[in-house]
């Protein structure tokens, strides 16, 4: 389909690739806990028999995984949300249900993992072949199997299975490469890329010939760096114009930028005005571009037969060019010209760099959205000796505690101990002998 709405003077409409896709918007769950079960033994010559429910399984992660074999995000156009496998409710007779299964989604190598509310980084799926656990499983409940005490021979109550973990995130495909390859449409990026490495990209003349980044492998006598074809920029490309902001998030991981121009002017275009306009568009999009090590080959210049014209136009960049730590060479990528120089001077510049992260930061952790929230209590002095403790975090607790049994009411004691109640009720001046109120239990008041 031809992109709508794109201006400039001279430039031909040109083609999407459908098949090229290098963000996904997706949403993920992990699988939630079995409950586990309430049951007693029913055996013949066995007429009392205790509790043999069984722990529930398990929920499934969701993980994510580096898949070398794939190089798009387009598996994920039409499908949005993705779901692992809940555990099952424990069973009869001490069985365990069965675990939930583990949900891995593959994705290319250079994946960035974003929270969609956010937009912050979760994770980078940049050099890592490991797999990355992003959401946790429910965990299984217990069994009324481990409820049973000399007090409560028979609890009628088992745990409910841990609840399942949800989030919105968004996939971006940031391109794996040690250098890239920045200029205007039609400058010979292709050509050159062909030229230099493994890769085979498509070479015509139109503007934004390459509609995703190819990736090639230079092969040197001393060893060797990957490098890209980063398509065609344009004027505005920082503000989204054309395909701009799709484009220009694959030169991030790029240590360094050969910046090519077309020395000869083929398509009447000044070689200075387009080495400023590309650097204004790297400036614009973020700092991280601006500052990277640049290096300028000055192509077709076999189309330059005069010596001194050639010089003229070396002369003319070499003075556009504020930092001069910048080196220029002047190539031709039909004639291999300049060819060789330029590509051990890039290894060079590599070579140096070499400790530079071409990882981004996590700027955010998962976990900290499923921290239970941290419900308040209310202690209080009623009369002269009552006390009324109350609030939705002691209404949780109860939710979940059995104060018949002997085990539920030690797990009572230490709560009211950890939360800093008991401490709380002392401030307030009890004394022994004074009465707690708990949400219609009461409660004698004993120093401990």
């Amino acid at each position: 389909m031809q992109i709508k709405g794109f201006k400039s003077s001279g430039l031909k409409p040109f083609m999407f690739n459908k098949m090229f896709k290098d963000t996904a918007t997706i949403i993920i769950r992990s699988g939630k806990g079995g409950d586990g079960h309430v049951s007693f033994r029913r055996e013949k010559y066995v007429p009392d028999g205790g509790p043999d429910g069984g722990d529930g399984g398990n929920g499934g992660d969701v993980i994510f995984l580096v898949d070398e074999n794939i190089n798009t995000l387009i598996d994920f156009r039409h499908k949005k949300k993705y779901a692992a496998g809940s555990g099952e409710e424990g069973g009869k007779r001490r069985m365990h249900g069965k675990n939930g299964e583990d949900l891995i989604i593959r994705v290319p190598q250079g994946t960035v993992i974003r929270d969609s509310q956010t937009g912050k980084i979760i994770h980078d799926m940049g050099s890592s072949t490991e797999p990355y656990v992003i959401l946790k499983g429910g965990r299984g409940g217990n069994g009324n199997m481990h409820y049973a005490t000399a007090v409560m021979q028979a609890p009628r109550y088992a745990q409910p299975g841990g609840k399942a973990q949800e989030i919105e995130v968004i996939l971006e495909l940031k391109s794996i490469a040690d250098a890239g390859l920045v200029g205007f449409p039609n400058v010979g990026k292709s050509t050159f890329l062909s030229v230099v490495s493994n890769a085979k990209p498509k070479i015509a003349n139109y503007h934004f010939t390459t509609l995703s980044p190819n990736l090639g492998v230079v092969d040197l006598d001393d060893g060797g760096f990957v490098i890209a074809d980063i398509p065609g920029l344009i004027e505005g490309a920082s503000e989204g114009q054309g395909l701009g902001h799709d484009f220009l998030k694959h030169i991030e991981r790029c240590r360094v930028l050969i910046h090519l121009v077309d020395g000869a002017g083929t398509e009447g275009r000044d070689p200075v005005e387009d080495i400023a306009a590309i650097n204004k568009e790297l400036a614009g999009y973020n700092d991280i571009l601006n500052k990277k090590k640049q290096v300028i080959a000055v192509n077709k210049m076999d189309l330059i037969p005069e010596q001194k014209e050639r010089e003229e136009i070396l002369k003319r960049i070499r003075n556009s060019v504020s930092d001069p730590d910048i080196r220029i060479f002047p190539i031709s990528a039909a004639t291999k010209e300049g060819i060789r120089e330029l590509l051990y001077y890039v290894k060079q510049l590599l070579e140096e760099y070499a400790d530079e992260s071409q990882l981004f930061d996590s700027e955010i952790n998962v976990e900290d959205y499923f921290q239970e929230e941290v419900l308040p209590f209310y202690v209080r002095k009623e009369g002269d000796t009552l006390y009324s403790v109350e609030g939705p975090r002691i209404e949780r607790m109860l939710g979940y505690t059995n104060l018949e049994s002997e085990k539920g009411f030690l797990f009572f004691q230490n709560f009211m101990r950890e939360q800093g109640i008991l401490e709380q009720l002392k401030d307030l001046g009890i004394s022994e002998g004074d009465t707690v109120k708990v949400y219609g239990h009461e409660f004698e008041y004993f120093n401990d």
